[in-house]
């Protein structure tokens, strides 16, 4: 803690470090930042310690899943009073650039903001279990998150496991609202379940791919890895280490970002790119996503649940590429996917009605790691 003779150079700011889902992050209360974005994202930069490939001075974890914030408040109604609610801003700290962008949910750290919420008193536990409404502010969706609170208190063990996360923890129920199109305005931003770009050469990459562009809480590119010369089994290392499958990569996102109505995403965190290829270990199907430009040790949330849409609807890459017949029937009982990733297995609700998603939900779970003060030289 810094010293009383330079307290005066200093801001202290309440936080609370959490795992959310596969994702580790800070989280605050609104109150508690600069009210000005700019103010409050070089104050955030400050904290994570960005930029810097190490951030080895801040909090940061050195990777884009570790270098995530969530800025919570009191959700209101048309009148600003309290409406039991909970307000959720995701912020995606860039670990090597001076970037800060609320272009994307993330539903790993989504996972951690009820039982921040219920921990600050922003809403009530209500029982041996309380369910939180928490209104996405990226994507002005709804999310109802139903958390274990025994002996008024909020429970973090249990029995529940998460692949990438050790052990077991208890597990929160996530029921997405309204999160098609919630980006983009559309489940298919660019109006159709396929799209043809063509791209430059890049040594052995194709200049002409197809690919779904979706958007089911998170815009994401589906792309067939075969077309890419990829069996669907690479390591996170050997797919970041083939410099032309990212440029080619990387080209097409800009295109894409364009189609999806998202203008210039050089600077973006979004779309992400997920390649998918056959399941090879008793799953849906497989998967290796971009976040941009580094590979997901597993898949997000809201990734997930895009690609689940895209193999539940007809017409999609995924369902004409990596599926060897028809995607699975909307109507089948069996609504759970079995996602594979790099380091296991994802599973996530979609339910759909024809090409309309009408359902999506996960479990997760979540942990208290750290709560205090951080602290940042003053502005000014």
């Amino acid at each position: 803690m810094p010293s009383a003779s330079d307290s005066a150079s200093w801001t202290e700011v309440p936080c609370m470090q959490m795992r959310g889902g596969t994702s580790k992050g800070l989280y605050f209360l609104a109150d508690d930042l600069p009210d000005d974005p700019a103010q409050r994202d070089r104050l955030l930069l400050r904290l994570m310690g960005s930029p810097d490939r190490r951030q080895i001075d801040g909090l940061g974890g050195a990777h884009p899943l570790t270098s995530k914030v969530a800025v919570v408040s009191a959700g209101r109604d048309e009148n600003g009073d309290s409406d039991g609610s909970v307000d959720y801003l995701f912020l995606q700290v860039s670990v090597d650039q001076a970037i800060v962008s609320d272009r994307q949910n993330c539903g790993n750290i989504l996972a951690g903001v009820a039982p921040f919420a219920l921990e600050r008193g922003i809403v009530p536990i209500t029982g041996d279990t309380t369910t939180v409404r928490i209104n996405l502010l990226n994507s002005n969706s709804a999310t109802l998150a139903t958390v274990e609170t025994p002996n008024g208190t909020v429970r973090y063990t249990g029995d529940t496991a998460i692949v990438g996360v050790p052990g077991t923890a208890a597990g929160i129920t996530l029921e997405y609202r309204d999160v098609a199109g919630g980006t983009t305005g559309a489940l298919f931003p660019t109006g159709t379940a396929l799209d043809t770009f063509r791209l430059a050469e890049h040594g052995p990459m194709p200049t002409r791919v197809e690919a779904t562009c979706i958007d089911n809480g998170m815009p994401v590119v589906v792309l067939d890895a075969s077309a890419f010369g990829l069996n669907g089994d690479e390591t996170v290392e050997e797919l970041e280490a083939d410099t032309d499958l990212r440029g080619s990569i990387e080209e097409l996102r800009l295109k894409a970002g364009r189609s999806m109505g998202l203008g210039d995403v050089t600077e973006a965190t979004v779309p992400k790119i997920c390649l998918v290829s056959p399941a090879q270990s008793g799953g849906d199907f497989s998967t290796r996503c971009f976040i941009p430009h580094r590979v997901h040790e597993a898949i997000g949330v809201f990734a997930a649940a895009s690609v689940g849409a895209a193999w539940r609807i007809p017409g999609t890459v995924l369902a004409r590429r990596a599926h060897s017949s028809r995607p699975g029937d909307p109507n089948d009982d069996a609504a759970a996917l079995v996602v594979e990733h790099p380091t296991g297995q994802t599973t996530i609700v979609v339910e759909t009605d024809g090409d309309q998603v009408t359902r999506t939900a996960s479990v997760s779970t979540a942990r208290k790691l750290m709560d205090g003060m951080t602290f940042a030289e003053t502005e000014g």
